[in-house]
């Protein structure tokens, strides 16, 4: 039997470009058994304009990725972009600076209900689309040594919301989670393959 995404792919003419250096989004897009090349441009814009809210960040930040691409864009590349953030109580938690800011961080999560949001850009010379899709995620109470060991272990550095939901913290954290689990990890994975399969 044939894939049936790679299938389409190879019929649309498309080959697949994750604009992605984050380990786990390249990790998820593997999963759906496609080829598929990485590109990192250095130093992309990641601001926003600070009357944006919750979804519309991270779909601001991933079409903001992708325009950066499109000057050196071939016709047959699908390149894909995206942006993951930690929304709590209406205010955005990125990437911490360093350790006493991330345990600052998952002290704030600690016991609370927060939103993981990722926008994903899918942009080709002729046309682009976008969606987001929301986690609820609910951590039960952290304390200060459980902070503290997971950021001197992991150093979740280079993590929206400073923790990883497939490391350890996520294993003796987090108890509950609505909406997709991959969502969390920064990538969502079967929306992904359900929008990548409308292409033709």
């Amino acid at each position: 039997m044939k894939h049936p995404l790679k299938q389409l792919l190879t019929t649309a003419g498309y080959r697949v470009i994750l604009a992605s250096a984050s380990p786990r989004r390249q990790e998820l897009l593997a999963g759906l058994g496609i080829d598929f090349s990485i590109k990192v441009l250095p130093d992309v814009d990641e601001s926003y304009p600070p009357t944006l809210q919750a979804e519309a960040i991270p779909l601001h930040i991933a079409r903001t990725k992708a325009a950066a691409y499109q000057s050196k864009q071939l016709p047959d590349e699908l390149i894909i972009t995206a942006d993951t953030i930690v929304w709590l109580d209406g205010k955005v938690l990125g990437k911490p600076m360093d350790d006493a800011e991330a345990c600052e961080m998952l002290r704030m999560l600690s016991g609370k209900t927060h939103q993981v949001i990722t926008g994903v850009c899918l942009t080709t010379t002729a046309w682009q689309r976008s969606f987001s899709a929301m986690s609820e995620v609910t951590f039960a109470t952290l304390t200060d040594e459980e902070i503290a060991y997971y950021v001197a272990n992991y150093h979740p550095m280079d993590k929206a919301g400073a923790y990883g939901v497939q490391e350890w913290i996520g294993y003796i954290g987090v108890e509950k989670i609505i909406g997709s689990f991959y969502n969390v990890m920064g990538l969502p994975i079967q929306r992904l393959y359900k929008e990548l399969m409308k292409l033709v």
